[in-house]
């Protein structure tokens, strides 16, 4: 029977930075520091290390362009439904005469705080606006 081959040991100077980011994974992962540096030394030096690195590259840029294109549709829903009621509030609201116009002003204050409140509620409860609209809209001729 053959004894297992003996690990030669090797000095390694490392950033602070790097060595806090080694020594964090190996934490996360509940690896010795010796084992994740040997693991990331081996799979940079592999022939196939670029594909993979190729690999992973391309599956984090999907994830950031799906992460992109959904906050572009809540900016856009956002941007909609504040045109929209806009919109609505200037044709459907008279102005005051003056008198009337002070006693509005603090009740404008007054609702806005209610208004501000519940908003918070709502972001904090749910559900979202965006999720209560579905992804796949179709375009409806105007009645």
């Amino acid at each position: 029977m053959t004894a297992p081959k003996k690990k030669a040991q090797m000095s390694v100077y490392l950033d602070p930075d790097v060595m806090k980011a080694l020594s964090a994974y190996a934490a996360r992962r509940e690896q010795s520091l010796s084992l994740i540096a040997e693991a990331a030394i081996a799979c940079f030096l592999s022939p196939d290390g670029d594909e993979r690195r190729e690999a992973a590259i391309t599956k984090r840029l999907d994830q950031i362009d799906r992460r992109v294109a959904r906050l572009e549709r809540d900016v856009g829903i956002s941007v909609e439904t504040i045109a929209l009621f806009i919109r609505f509030w200037l044709t459907t609201t008279p102005p005051l005469p003056e008198p009337a116009a002070k006693a509005a002003r603090a009740q404008a204050r007054a609702r806005y705080d209610s208004f501000v409140a519940a908003l918070g509620r709502r972001l904090n409860q749910g559900p979202k606006l965006r999720q209560e609209i579905p992804d796949d809209i179709q375009e409806r001729e105007p009645t």
